[in-house]
């Protein structure tokens, strides 16, 4: 098993409070309520760790039971509502590079043709995930106050131990206010200031979200451990720097503000930390993906102490299906969902025998879409083999039933770092293009062998198709495709776009998600984004 602190004992302990009750949470049933007494919980020093584990998990994991049976948030499907796997359909199913058959599932059809509501399960299912994760911080915070410590008489050991662990839960809250950010543009504003009780929150804009997640960013750099310094899968100044860079190179999208130069200057601070890209781009996805050098900030699956229908355990059986053998995978089985368009296919044009990251299943598949009824067919769309619960050796997982599995979800790596300081410098930003060619290189050189892919020049489509053959499938492209102007309007279309399978223009309201009506019916104090 991996070295991780996301262990049996450290999730089920957390009967933990909930928390404050909001108006971005009233419509739903929070689980669990009513525990633990949060004195019983906090007075403990040790049990802070432990309450800071299920904030991680927050990410991973959909309740207290695991896979299911317990959940975090009652109302819609414990499956469905996992943190990175509504992150992942809401960032990919609407773009070229995939499309989802399950077109008997609430939503999903909606996803696939960009036709969504304020009433989507999918949307208010990302909604909910972000303002519970976000409760979850603010309340630990809160209980990580000087006072509160002085308070319970901790050993100053202790109160060290536990300031650090309060500016990792001050990140993961910044993380989920960067995603409200990205894909809502607004929402109800709390924190642990606000304390406890009923109320309706004030909402607050892009520019209000923006210049808060910074300035949390900012302020929590400098006291959070060094790159590679922390334990497994918990931030570090490295984490900060990566969604620095990845924050300022949408600048222009969330705030009308270029900060080209922040970018490449938080891509450099990362590209200079000491990682190092995995030799081989296979094994970014495999799972033993803990061995690489390459990953920043992961959020972990585990097969055995892990257990959801979410991250790659959704990533990996949703997307075999047809005659693809499910035992290479490391799985029992395929849930025959997930497949690629064209276009991403056409994204990696003649090099799709030589370029190293070109990871399709063809055997049986149709490339094209002839038809709107072909969608729901697993064999319409190439098949995707990038995420597989095999070891570099070839072992399976740990979980020996073949249901979960052991890969990571890689959330920031050091590509990224490279392809953001290249694209920022191509956009104005100060860094030297000479460099930005090279750091580019040295991703084709990984994906072609030394020199062969090599490239002497590069512009801005260049690096729009280099994001797709680099990051396809790990939740970059709605993002990707919004900065560029081409995620709505009909300049560029792929299939089921608009709801046609050729593909077809749709309105710019779409570039961010509505606010869940039912959250508008809790809070007088919101406003529905234009077009909703």
């Amino acid at each position: 098993m991996k070295k991780n602190f996301l262990t049996h004992g450290t999730i089920v302990l957390i009967a933990i409070l909930m928390l404050s009750t909001t108006s971005c949470m009233k419509d739903l049933d929070l689980s669990p309520k009513y525990g633990l007494n949060t004195e019983s919980v906090y007075n403990d020093p040790a049990n802070y760790k432990r309450v800071l584990a299920k904030i991680y998990g927050g990410f991973s994991l959909t309740g207290n039971q695991g896979p299911a049976g317990n959940p975090d948030i009652s109302g819609i499907d414990e499956g469905f509502s996992n943190y990175i796997r509504v992150l992942w359909n809401l960032q990919e199913v609407t773009t070229d590079e995939a499309v989802c058959g399950w077109l008997n599932d609430a939503g999903i059809r909606e996803l696939n043709t960009m036709n969504w509501s304020s009433q989507h399960p999918w949307v208010r299912g990302m909604y909910y995930r972000i303002y519970f994760e976000i409760t979850l911080c603010n309340e630990f915070i809160r209980q990580c106050d000087d006072a509160k410590l002085a308070d319970r008489g901790f050993s100053e050991t202790d109160k060290t131990a536990i300031k650090g662990f309060k500016n990792e839960a001050r990140y993961l809250r910044a993380l989920s206010y960067y995603h409200l950010m990205d894909l809502f543009g607004t929402g109800p504003f709390i924190t642990e200031a606000d304390g406890i009780g009923a109320f309706f929150p004030q909402q607050k804009d892009r520019p209000f979200l923006f210049s808060y997640v910074e300035s949390e960013l900012l302020a929590v750099e400098p006291l959070l451990p060094a790159p590679k310094q922390n334990e497994y899968a918990r931030v570090d100044q490295a984490a900060v720097w990566s969604l620095l860079s990845r924050m300022y190179l949408n600048a222009q999208t969330y705030i009308n503000t270029s900060k080209f130069n922040e970018c490449v200057n938080y891509s450099n601070k990362v590209i200079n930390a000491g990682y190092a890209l995995d030799a081989d781009y296979k094994h970014l996805f495999l799972a033993d993906n803990h061995l690489s050098n390459e990953v920043i900030f992961p959020i972990v699956s585990d097969g055995l102490f892990t257990q959801s229908y979410g991250v790659t355990t959704f990533l990996i059986h949703a997307a075999i299906g047809g005659s693809m053998p499910a035992s290479q995978f490391g799985v029992n089985g395929g849930w025959s969902g997930l497949r690629s368009t064209r276009k991403l296919y056409d994204a990696f044009g003649a090099d799709t025998l030589t370029d190293g990251r070109y990871l399709f299943y063809t055997a049986g598949q149709f490339l094209d879409f002839s038809a709107n009824n072909q969608l729901g067919t697993f064999t319409r769309g190439y098949a995707v083999t990038k995420w597989k619960n095999i070891t570099r050796s070839g072992a399976a997982g740990s979980d020996n039933t073949g249901n979960f599995v052991d890969t990571d979800f890689p959330m920031f790596r050091l590509a990224e770092m490279y392809l953001n300081y290249a694209e920022a410098t191509l956009r104005g930003g100060n860094g030297d293009q000479a460099t930005a060619i090279q750091y580019i290189n040295r991703l084709r050189d990984r994906a072609f062998g030394a020199g062969i892919g090599n490239v002497a020049s590069i512009d801005l489509p260049f690096i729009l198709n280099e994001r797709a053959r680099e990051l396809y499938w790990e939740g970059h492209r709605r993002t990707d495709l919004i900065r560029y102007g081409l995620f709505t309007g009909g300049a560029y279309v792929w299939p089921f776009k608009g709801g046609d399978y050729a593909g077809g223009a749709v309105s710019n309201h779409l570039n961010v998600y509505p606010i869940p009506v039912s959250d508008l019916t809790a809070n007088p104090n919101l406003t529905q984004n234009p077009g909703y």
